[in-house]
C-alpha cells in the first residue's frame, strides 16, 4: 500500500486525540473545557471548510471515506489543543495570553509545515503556507480565549431582580 505511513500517522493521531480528550475533561471546570472544545470544533470546521472549498488546502489521504485528517484535526486535535491553551492561560494577563498563544501556534504550524512537505496528508495551494497557518492558528486561539472569557464574565454577573 502506497500511503501506509500516512494512514498510520492518522491512526496514531486519532488514538492520541481520544486519549487526550479523556484526560482533558477530567480537570475542573469540565463544563468550561467542554464548551471551548465544542466552540473550537465548530469554528475550525467552518474555517477549514471555507479554506478547502476555496482551494487553499487539500487533504489527499483519508483514513476512512468520511473521516480524514481535517476531521481529526478540526474536531479532535485542534479543539483539544485549544482547551489546553485555555487551561494554561486561565489566570494569565493580556501579555501572558498573547505570549502563550505562540507556545501553541508555533509548534502546530511547524508540524503542519513538516506534514505538508514530507507527507501527502495535506497540501497547501494558492499562496497558503505555513506562515498563513501560523497566523490563522494564533488568531483562532485568541478568539476561543476571548469567547470563554465572555462566557465566564456573563456567568459571574449578578442576575437582576425584578
Amino acid at each position: 500500500m502506497k500511503h501506509t505511513l500516512e494512514k498510520n500517522i492518522l491512526r496514531a493521531l486519532l488514538i492520541f486525540g481520544i486519549i487526550s480528550f479523556i484526560n482533558l475533561i477530567r480537570k475542573p471546570p469540565a463544563k468550561d473545557w467542554l464548551l471551548i472544545f465544542l466552540f473550537k470544533g465548530f469554528l475550525s470546521s467552518i474555517i477549514d471548510n471555507l479554506v478547502v472549498k476555496k482551494g487553499y488546502i487539500k487533504y489527499p489521504i483519508k483514513l476512512f471515506k468520511s473521516f480524514d485528517f481535517s476531521f481529526i484535526f478540526d474536531y479532535l486535535l485542534y479543539p483539544i489543543t485549544c482547551v489546553y491553551y485555555n487551561q494554561v492561560t486561565k489566570k494569565s494577563n493580556i501579555l501572558g495570553i498573547f505570549v502563550k498563544t505562540f507556545y501553541f501556534s508555533i509548534p502546530m504550524a511547524v508540524t503542519e509545515h513538516f506534514l505538508e512537505k514530507k507527507t501527502s496528508l495535506l497540501k497547501f495551494k494558492k499562496g497558503w503556507n505555513s506562515l498563513t497557518s501560523f497566523w490563522t492558528l494564533s488568531i483562532t486561539f485568541l478568539i476561543s480565549r476571548a469567547f470563554i472569557a465572555i462566557v465566564r464574565k456573563a456567568n459571574n454577573s449578578p442576575i437582576p431582580k425584578n
